[in-house]
């Protein structure tokens, strides 16, 4: 997946490179963000910071002691809440016991409306003018900005390349029937092809419902279809899909429903399995546990079109937010703005987090950001990408939707009564 790279260039997510995925309070801040303030007047501030990457949660205390270095006036509170763990609902709890905190994350799109009322226009932001274009369309409304963007990430299934190479697996397979046939030469050799965390309702729900609502013709036009009643969910597509959901569980490890993700990402990493539904944010645990793995990312086919299927999924996974009613938004703005222009923010982003950058100015090198990234890179800087959907979806769908995969799995509906389950929370949720 690495022919033609070069392994010792800076690999740049360049506006140029990314535009083909988009279908006040800081103005007197230290632009390199060494400055040593924070804090009105040398008061102590404590700023709160509620965020949802379960991946980056060590590495971001770590970085909170950098930034507590050279800014000695603030503390930062940072709180995570993710993984199977449902942010948004904790996230409002947080705001109705009166414990709001002054950064959180949000998605963008429907996402963004539903928390409008709470969220600062940091449109006037230093960092603004360096934001790559597709990360700037989740948090975009009448030509301003309200989000930060996290990073870029990518999915697909995550392969073990060494266990390809002992099955004799020579060419990626691209169609449902060559993943088919890969799984069975995996099998051949004591390897269980697929690791499925099926418990985990986000993986459904958000990820693998996803791949059917992306590979429809005009998926925003399908989405609004949804919403005014012209559209249905069913056809030839979702038949197709449901297809290669069988498949992960033909060839995958027993009882799906009650692995978790954890135990999905270290049963893939120590060699039980070869293949997983992931991304790029797997990287640090992967490596944590088995830093001399060589992963590639396949595309997830759901017919025998291999030119339609050879894509990845990408987009924002997540933005950075301000409370527009935080007593502290000056120093939430320059927590922000020291993250992405500072030297260690850059350094921390690239090689600590494994973040593919969603901004213009920051290169990452292949070394800081490992195999994971390289291969979703590579797939979008040659456009073969497709869009992530679930932050345009109603308040709460892809809970339900996940519940409704994870029925089917378990034998408790068919295919009919999963896509019936679709529609009704559909319906049920789309004017909430």
């Amino acid at each position: 997946m690495k022919q033609g790279f070069k392994k010792t260039a800076a690999l740049t997510m360049s506006a140029a490179l990314l535009a083909g995925l988009a279908a006040g309070c800081g103005g007197n801040q230290a632009q390199d963000g060494n400055n040593a303030g924070g804090g009105a007047e040398g008061n102590q501030v404590t700023l709160k910071i509620f965020q949802f990457k379960v991946e980056i949660n060590e590495a971001l205390n770590r970085l909170k002691d950098e930034y507590e270095k050279t800014h000695p006036n603030v503390k930062l509170q940072i709180e995570t809440v993710g993984g199977g763990a449902d942010y948004g609902a904790a996230l409002k709890t947080k705001f109705a016991s009166n414990d709001a905190p002054d950064i959180f994350n949000n998605g963008g799109f429907r996402e963004m409306e539903t928390w409008m009322e709470h969220l600062e226009d940091l449109s006037d932001q230093p960092w603004v003018k360096d934001i790559a274009p597709v990360a700037k369309e989740p948090m975009s409304k009448d030509g301003k900005i309200y989000g930060q963007p996290m990073n870029i990430e990518g999915y697909g299934f995550l392969y073990n390349k060494e266990l390809f190479q002992k099955a004799g697996i020579t060419e990626l397979p691209k169609t449902l029937s060559q993943l088919e046939e890969a799984a069975k030469k995996l099998q051949a050799i004591g390897v269980t092809p697929f690791s499925n965390g099926y418990q985990e309702w986000w993986i459904l729900g958000n990820h693998t419902f996803n791949v059917a609502v992306a590979r429809q013709p005009d998926p925003n036009q399908f989405i609004a279809g949804l919403n005014d009643g012209s559209q249905k969910f069913g056809g030839p597509i979702f038949d197709d899909w449901t297809r290669l959901v069988d498949l992960t569980l033909k060839y995958g490890q027993p009882n799906p429903l009650t692995t978790d993700y954890n135990t999905q990402v270290t049963n893939f990493a120590t060699g039980k399995a070869a293949m997983m539904q992931q991304g790029n944010w797997t990287q640090v645990q992967i490596n944590q546990i088995n830093p001399d793995i060589k992963v590639g990312v396949l595309p997830m086919p759901i017919n025998e079109d291999a030119e339609a299927n050879d894509k990845l999924f990408v987009g924002v996974p997540n933005n950075w937010v301000i409370n527009k009613n935080s007593k502290v938004k000056a120093e939430a703005k320059e927590f922000l703005n020291w993250l992405v222009t500072s030297d260690i923010g850059k350094q921390y982003m690239t090689k600590e987090f494994k973040f593919i950058p969603a901004f213009t100015n920051i290169t990452a090198s292949e070394s800081d950001v490992g195999d994971i990234a390289v291969d979703i890179m590579k797939y979008t800087s040659e456009n073969k990408v497709l869009s992530w959907n679930w932050f345009k979806y109603p308040d709460g769908a892809v809970q339900e939707f996940g519940a409704s995969m994870q029925a089917y799995i378990a034998g408790k509906s068919t295919k009919e009564q999963m896509l019936a389950d679709f529609q009704k929370t559909w319906d049920n949720l789309k004017s909430k």
